[in-house]
């Protein structure tokens, strides 16, 4: 029988305090629902913050585990796994990229590229080429070479010295961009949709200026597709709806079904940057971890789940045009098949604390702006469910309730 308590008073005994933790302890889930150890049911609508695509209690994603588990959890990256070798073949097969290099996090897979891009530039025989650019308002991660690129100040305050030789292009200001790439630029870091940042798309003008200037100055980019990617935006990658072409691709987040794993994808340009004994990790293309993610892009793809996400995420854009329309509170939509930022007149947290009071779980980012992110899997009425609850709160804000 359990005895430890799970909950607040025993969190501040166990943890260092640098998550504010929702006061549910959650037991399982079912499709896109989480369910408390009292037995009450929550509405996903963060899906592990951005990770669970195909919500929980997904059988194929359990029968991978099991098969993959009781055959082999690790062994490490000194032998070859079949769980690998497939999973790299269909990641290559979705991208038309080159080679690729797992890891176990988002955060890992940004650091792999900033080294492959200015190893990159090294052996092709600049060593001042190593200046890495990012646009405002990214995260990229919170291990010292990803924070540095991430320009919120909250997330940077107090580890200063950061990486040198980085900087931020303003986001979707071609001007800025002519301004800060150069001969020494190694990448530019870009994602198609900035998660973290609120859900704003790069311009296309952006995307195909930053193009013609790789071209002329010889730098990579490096697309970061950890919370945009498998599928979330409608298509596989994020980045294919600007018709951008990357050097590098990041995934994570939703890639290990549930269990943590990252990859970098590169080009041809790229195929020979890491030797032996460049780089590596102990545990990422764990084979278990593979095995999931393997079933988790069978499961996108034999369930349609992309064009579902375009369906589920036009259904929501249409719903929350029309609430925008009752409540001046709501000033700005933004969505692209299931990320979904809606911009607020007051602090989201706000509407984040009543709606979890309704039983549905959704997130503040940027201050002012409610993030969506459910599971790939959300029905119509459960998003209706969650538009309701929105509709409710907002109405008893008016009213001053």
């Amino acid at each position: 029988m359990n005895t430890l308590p799970v909950n607040r008073e025993t969190e501040e005994q166990l943890f260092f305090h640098n998550y504010s933790r929702l006061p549910i302890a959650v037991t399982h889930g079912e499709g896109a629902w989480l369910v408390a150890d009292d037995g009450t049911r929550y509405l996903d609508m963060i899906a592990g913050i951005g990770v669970n695509a195909l919500g929980y209690g997904d059988q194929r994603l359990e029968q991978a585990i099991t098969m993959q588990a009781s055959k082999l959890i690790h062994a490490s990256n000194l032998f070859m796994m079949r769980p690998q070798f497939e999973l790299a073949a269909k990641l290559l097969q979705l991208s038309g990229l080159s080679k690729i290099f797992f890891a176990n996090s988002g955060t890992e897979a940004v650091e792999a590229a900033i080294k492959m891009a200015r190893k990159w530039a090294a052996d092709n025989g600049n060593g001042e080429k190593n200046e890495v650019l990012s646009l405002s308002n990214c995260f990229h991660g919170r291990t010292y070479g990803a924070m540095s690129l991430t320009a919120k100040p909250q997330y940077v305050e107090g580890f200063h010295p950061l990486l040198p030789a980085l900087g931020m292009i303003e986001f979707n200001d071609m001007e800025d961009l002519e301004l800060r790439v150069s001969g020494k630029t190694a990448a530019v870091f870009i994602e198609a949709v900035q998660g973290e940042g609120g859900i704003h798309r790069v311009s296309k003008a952006f995307s195909d200026r930053l193009m013609a200037l790789r071209e002329q100055y010889g730098f990579l980019i490096v697309a970061d597709e950890i919370q945009a990617g498998c599928g979330r935006t409608g298509t596989f990658f994020s980045y294919e709806q600007l018709g951008l072409e990357p050097d590098l691709v990041c995934l994570a987040k939703p890639l290990g079904g549930g269990l943590p794993l990252s990859a970098v994808i590169g080009s041809e340009k790229v195929a020979g940057v890491l030797t032996y004994g460049s780089h590596g990790t102990t545990f990422g293309g764990n084979p278990v971890a593979c095995a999931a993610g393997l079933a988790m892009i069978e499961a996108i793809e034999s369930d349609k789940l992309m064009e579902r996400a375009t369906q589920t995420g036009a259904f929501f854009q249409e719903e929350l045009s029309k609430l925008a329309l009752r409540h001046s509170a709501i000033t700005d939509i933004r969505q692209y098949g299931l990320m979904i930022g809606i911009t607020v007149e007051r602090e989201a947290k706000y509407y984040v604390e009543r709606a979890l009071q309704r039983k549905v779980i959704m997130n503040a980012t940027s201050r002012n702006v409610i993030r969506l992110l459910p599971p790939l899997v959300i029905g119509r009425e459960e998003a209706q469910y969650c538009i309701n609850v929105l509709d409710e709160i907002l109405t008893e804000e008016k009213a001053g309730a």
